[in-house]
């Protein structure tokens, strides 16, 4: 992940909880936060409660991310146990859909990533769709379709009520979707593997500032790291296009300077 913002401009920061919780790093002068996955808080499934809790329940950072949430100029990605993480504090498709911009950074909780349908850990390349939405990082890349990896056992999502979905779904806040070799939406596995309604595959905020999604496009922004591409793009690509959402947070920053 590191090397993905490093690739796309940014300065980067490895932060962890323990960091904010004694205040020896604060959230002040960051504008992007990344809630990284790959078992990043524990190597235990759920691992995102605990990491939620350290958010919750520790005054100092909570804090900091209501006011990190609140500020116009500043940006949040979550992966995998990062995406589940932005689920429970109610960062994307919150309980209170007038809340889908809101200034607090534990919203009541409206989405829950549970057991996959297999009920087992999915490590696979699978293809998604590029859905038009308001998402900042994946500005012009609308009605692309792409490989990328995912590796979760908890990433199907189950909405608090069916008014939450439909409003994801009204407003293009589902921006990624699992897709069949055609290009159509899916919810069969192993082509969704999780069993998400709607093939969804990743959430936004009204404003766009805020993403959360399962599949992992920092462990494919370089073309060996493709399993499988088109021939064509073998020989002309230099960096896969997954690169293009890290460089569109840095534009975003660049341009929307507080």
């Amino acid at each position: 992940m590191i090397s993905s913002f490093y690739m796309a401009g940014f300065e980067v920061w490895d932060v962890n909880m323990q960091d904010l919780c004694t205040a020896k790093v604060t959230l002040d002068h960051f504008r992007g936060v990344v809630f990284v996955g790959g078992f990043s808080y524990a190597d235990v499934c759920g691992s995102a409660k605990g990491w939620a809790a350290a958010v919750l329940f520790n005054q100092t950072v909570r804090a900091q991310f209501d006011a990190f949430r609140a500020r116009h100029d500043t940006f949040s990605l979550g992966v995998c146990n990062g995406c589940q993480l932005m689920g429970l504090l109610g960062w994307i498709a919150p309980a209170d859909i007038q809340d889908q911009d809101g200034d607090c950074a534990s919203a009541q909780q409206g989405v829950f990533l549970t057991h996959n349908n297999s009920e087992r850990f999915e490590s696979r390349f699978v293809s998604v769709q590029i859905q038009s939405s308001p998402a900042i990082m994946l500005k012009g890349m609308d009605c692309s379709t792409l490989g990328v990896w995912v590796a979760h056992g908890e990433g199907n999502m189950k909405f608090l009520n069916d008014e939450i979905l439909q409003n994801v779904l009204k407003n293009n806040l589902a921006p990624i979707r699992y897709v069949d070799d055609i290009g159509d939406v899916t919810t069969q596995y192993p082509l969704n593997p999780n069993g998400s309604p709607n093939g969804i595959a990743a959430l936004c905020s009204r404003d766009g500032r805020h993403l959360a999604m399962m599949p992992h496009p920092e462990r494919c922004t370089l073309v060996w790291q493709w399993p499988w591409m088109p021939n064509e793009w073998r020989k002309t690509l230099k960096v896969s296009p997954w690169l293009r959402m890290f460089q569109n947070a840095c534009v975003w920053c660049l341009e929307n300077q507080s």
